[in-house]
């Protein structure tokens, strides 16, 4: 398996539904900003709604910091679509939802499950280089949290900004930062 960190973002091109309409999102829409792939198994589930809806809430909190957020399932843009108009929770996504009925999208990060033809979670946060910079997997019985992804782009931004620094376990935008060199090793 090779690392995935610091690696291209793959090139595509899918159909997403997003605000009422229908568009095509391609790799170059992402090209020059920070964002996030945010995979999930399929429209019309049970812990799909309770994470897509978490990260709706944090929307605005996202774009404020430059992120776009790209949620994508194996669903066509049409179920996604289907699924707004059925679903209250639902209808609260603002953000583009990709349709990768091909599993093209899922299987370049990593995350396709081949014989279902669903992906994992997977979360994939992309700088604006292009380069995967945070990567998390899991199980589809486990939810994730967007308070959480916010902390982790909020490092990987200030890390960016500051690559004389980095960031120590449950750091927080505003809390100290470490400058790695030899008079830090053994002392923390």
């Amino acid at each position: 398996m090779q690392p995935i960190i610091n690696s291209q973002m793959p090139e595509f091109k899918v159909q997403a539904y997003q605000n009422g309409s229908f568009k095509t999102v391609s790799s170059d829409d992402v090209k020059g900003k920070w964002a996030i792939f945010f995979f999930y198994p399929a429209d019309f589930t049970f812990v799909c709604p309770t994470e897509l809806e978490d990260m709706a809430e944090k929307y605005v909190r996202f774009q404020e910091m430059g992120v776009e957020v790209y949620s994508v399932s194996t669903d066509t843009h049409f179920v996604h679509k289907a699924w707004h108009d059925a679903s209250g929770t639902i209808r609260k996504i603002k953000y583009p939802m990709l349709a990768d009925h091909t599993g093209a999208l899922s299987r370049a990060f990593g995350v396709l499950i081949e014989e279902e033809g669903l992906a994992y979670r997977g979360t994939f946060l992309v700088n604006p280089e292009g380069l995967i910079k945070v990567a998390e997997i899991h199980d589809n019985g486990i939810g994730r949290n967007a308070d959480e992804l916010l902390r982790k782009v909020e490092a990987a931004q200030f890390v960016a900004s500051h690559p004389d620094q980095v960031c120590p376990a449950k750091w927080k935008k505003g809390d100290a930062t470490l400058k790695p060199s030899i008079d830090l090793v053994g002392k923390i």
